[in-house]
């Protein structure tokens, strides 16, 4: 059967399972912005996501579901430093690609630490947490790994993403998929690995990185999925079978069964980058993929990194069919799932605004970087208080700053500061940061005896800033705006919590882009204090941060 009657087969078992039903919309995406590297399990009613968070801390957040659309974060699996920290390392390094797994009452979270650690498994009996300290994997040598259980063996499996045969790669990009019988009682290998996949689904066309491989059984099947084609615009999803979990494998005829690589550029509102999928059966009894996939407002140009998508999956012939090439990833889906809202989560999807108070501490979703310093701040009812520390942002260790991500291609982070600095290298404020060199600071300071605003922006690749703009203020009541709005940030200042003046209009969001800035993540609005390699006593509080977003395509 040729793809394209596949892909009318998918849209019409999709659309009659839907017909006569309460229908219930799935917004895409249904975690905007920074999650990348989507691992999806499902437990009884329940849904539980991990993502990828690199130098982050804490790591890997673990959200929950009822109804794949409403989304609640409940712990992060790596939320001590007597786990890991990421001290010394780039924000894009650290924490690559969880992978999460439930079996007899424990929940398994795979995982590599690129530089350090490498591969390493952690469990918990509880989704939310507390998760083990790592067990490292040293056997297992590559990235990705991700656990699978046969129950009608009650064996397990650990397959993952590694080096070409001999480690002697034919051409760059050149990876295999390698597998490991798991104890999974023990956490450890047993036996010897074998190599499930060489290159990709054709070797002859040299195909790239082979990646995030996970097994299922469909039926009589062991389902083999991966992503292929590098995380970027060319990124897609393959899949194989074999009747004997070893394999061999054999690649499915209409691969990739997820792609949007061929689509045409010029496309409005496009969807790109999508792979790195996980497929799950929804409430209504259908299937569903989860992936990344990413919203560029210019060709690969983004800030709000990459994202968690949903999309229908049907099966035919025991053969997964999501989006294939040929059609667009959409933004609505109509489903007759019952929808399942939870109390006190955060929105995560569509166009949303909320206000952060930290009179009960600081929510699960914010960010330090590379650990925690919990000396170096304090919630209460009057705000969030940083001491100021010597680090800056500019360093790879650990300053005075706490982050939540941005989620909108057109997004606004407002916060009222009250600081009094006491020299020229004092300086706190609101940030908004993709990396160590790519970031604007909306800093308070002072000059000459005098408070003012000041606006910096960070230099390409270098520790060094740029002074943009100055502003006199008093000592009063001072709020502080920034506005992005796709390729373009503007940065405000108010004094009465209602006029706001102008600091700087129009600078360059590219400047904080992942495609300028390189490597996996996506931009974060950020309070921060710093003394600037000085030793100092001062500290600066922060009533509240205000998030707002508003995307048309959202709407």
């Amino acid at each position: 059967m040729k793809i394209k009657a596949f892909i009318l087969v998918l849209t019409y078992l999709f659309t009659v399972s839907v017909s006569n039903a309460q229908k219930t919309t799935l917004q895409n995406p249904i975690l905007t912005g920074f999650y990348p590297d989507p691992s999806i399990v499902k437990v009884g009613e329940d849904y539980y996501s991990v993502h990828s968070t690199f130098s982050y801390f804490p790591g890997l957040p673990i959200m929950h579901s009822r109804d794949l659309k409403n989304w609640k974060q409940i712990g992060n699996v790596i939320n001590r430093p007597s786990q890991m920290d990421f001290m010394g390392e780039r924000m894009s390094r650290g924490l690559f690609a969880p992978a999460i797994a439930y079996y007899k009452g424990i929940y398994y979270v795979t995982c590599t630490d690129i530089d350090h650690d490498g591969n390493f498994v952690v469990t918990a009996t509880n989704p939310a947490g507390p998760y083990s300290d790592p067990v490292k994997l040293p056997q297992v040598r590559g990235i990705d790994p991700s656990i699978y259980f046969d129950e009608a063996t009650d064996k397990a499996y650990i397959v993952y993403n590694s080096e070409a045969p001999d480690n002697k790669p034919l051409y760059s990009g050149h990876r295999t998929v390698q597998m490991y019988e798991f104890d999974y009682k023990n956490l450890k290998t047993i036996g010897d690995k074998k190599q499930l996949i060489n290159g990709g689904v054709d070797i002859t066309k040299k195909p790239v990185w082979i990646e995030g491989p996970h097994v299922m059984k469909r039926n009589d099947w062991y389902i083999l999925y991966c992503a292929e084609g590098g995380t970027s615009v060319n990124h897609s999803q393959v899949a194989l079978r074999s009747k004997d979990i070893w394999g061999p494998y054999v690649p499915f005829e209409g691969n990739p069964v997820l792609t949007q690589r061929e689509l045409p550029a010029n496309r409005p509102n496009p969807i790109t980058s999508a792979g790195h999928a996980q497929f799950i059966e929804g409430p209504d009894g259908n299937w569903y993929s989860i992936f990344l996939a990413v919203r560029p407002y210019e060709g690969d140009y983004y800030n709000t990194g990459r994202e968690m998508f949903i999309a229908p999956l049907t099966w035919v012939n025991d053969w997964p069919i999501i989006e294939h090439g040929e059609k667009a990833i959409e933004y609505k889906y109509e489903t007759n799932i019952k929808e399942v809202k939870q109390n006190g989560a955060l929105p995560q999807n569509g166009n949303f605004s909320y206000t952060m108070k930290f009179d009960k501490g600081l929510d699960l979703s914010m960010m330090h970087l590379r650990t925690v310093d919990s000396s170096s701040f304090k919630t209460s009812k009057n705000g969030l208080t940083l001491k100021l520390k010597p680090e800056t942002i500019s360093e790879l260790g650990n300053p005075s700053f706490v982050a939540k991500r941005q989620q909108h291609m057109n997004s606004t982070a407002e916060t009222e500061l009250v600081f009094s600095p006491k020299s020229e290298k004092e300086k706190a404020g609101l940030v908004i940061y993709q990396d160590e060199s790519h970031y604007y600071f909306l800093a308070k300071s002072i000059k000459d005896g005098k408070t003012q605003v000041e606006l910096y922006k960070s230099v390409h690749r270098k520790k060094d800033v740029e002074l943009i703009s100055t502003l006199p203020v008093g000592n009063g009541k001072l709020v502080l705006r920034i506005t992005n709005n796709a390729d373009k940030c503007h940065f405000a200042i108010s004094e009465n919590g209602k006029d706001f003046k102008n600091l700087a209009e129009n600078q360059d969001g590219k400047h904080l882009s992942t495609r300028v800035s390189g490597g996996f993540i996506g931009n974060v609005f950020a309070m921060y204090a710093t003394s600037n390699g000085e030793k100092s006593d001062n500290s600066a509080t922060f009533k509240y941060l205000k998030y707002s977003g508003e995307d048309s395509v959202l709407k």
